[in-house]
């Protein structure tokens, strides 16, 4: 099997484990937005719809020469995808979803696990095939700088991601009484996550540089920190805090 075909592989695993993760934290959880299974199909069709969107122009705005470059091929245009873009296209899915519906609650509680256990997964797959993946780090004379193929010692970004993710996992359940109002979690998670990938993609090469040292990924890192700035004192009493 093909590094590539690898990856699709624990792609769909992730998704798959993911999608299970949810189910269990919706009924576990027992949020009221979601007791309705009508409403419920609603918003996780938002979720996945914006999340394809999301994707979609996360990567168009992290590699714009790249994604557009045989304009107006739109098979092309397709091509490509970004965890952060998606993360945020499936916030803004859900938010429309709701509101289409009249929907009230916060329902992001139950995505958190999932979405920490579906991308640790799906790193696995990036780390495995290598270079195709361009989610590798910058050269490091570092100890443990990974070769991917090409001979240079690189960051293991996506390694670093999983411990990442396994350690926000962790605090996250041992804080979970800690959160001040429903849907506290997954906004703790977002932020987290968010500020993990402001600092770590200062260390992988950028496709395009915007104000000449800003990654299309860092931008769209900074711009859901900001959404999130007023829960920011909240979410830091939480998650540090001692009780």
């Amino acid at each position: 099997m093909t590094p590539v075909a690898l990856h699709s592989l624990i792609e769909v695993l992730a998704y798959f484990v993911g999608f299970r993760l949810f189910l269990r934290e919706r009924r576990r959880l027992a949020l009221p937005v979601l007791e309705d299974r009508d409403r419920s199909v609603w918003i996780g069709f938002g979720a996945i719809l914006g999340a394809a969107l999301g994707a979609k122009l996360g990567f168009w705005i992290e590699d714009p020469l790249s994604a557009f470059a045989q304009f107006p091929d739109w098979r092309h245009l397709l091509e490509g995808k970004t965890i952060v873009g998606a993360l945020l296209g499936g916030l803004a899915g859900v938010e429309i979803a709701k509101r289409a519906i009249g929907a009230r609650g916060s329902s992001g509680d139950a995505f958190a696990l999932p979405l920490i256990v579906g991308i640790a997964i799906g790193r696995v797959g990036c780390f495995l095939a290598g270079l195709a993946d361009h989610t590798f780090g910058n050269p490091t004379v570092l100890p443990w700088g990974i070769d991917f193929g090409d001979g240079i010692a690189r960051h293991p970004t996506q390694l670093y991601e999983i411990v990442f993710l396994a350690a926000l996992a962790l605090l996250l359940h041992r804080r979970r009484d800690a959160f001040a109002q429903s849907g506290d979690r997954f906004r703790a998670f977002m932020v987290a996550y968010l500020a993990f990938r402001l600092l770590v993609d200062a260390i992988k090469p950028v496709p395009y540089a915007y104000f000449g040292f800003l990654s299309g990924i860092q931008l769209l890192c900074i711009a859901g920190l900001c959404y999130y700035c007023r829960d920011l004192p909240r979410l830091g009493r939480a998650m540090w805090a001692r009780r």
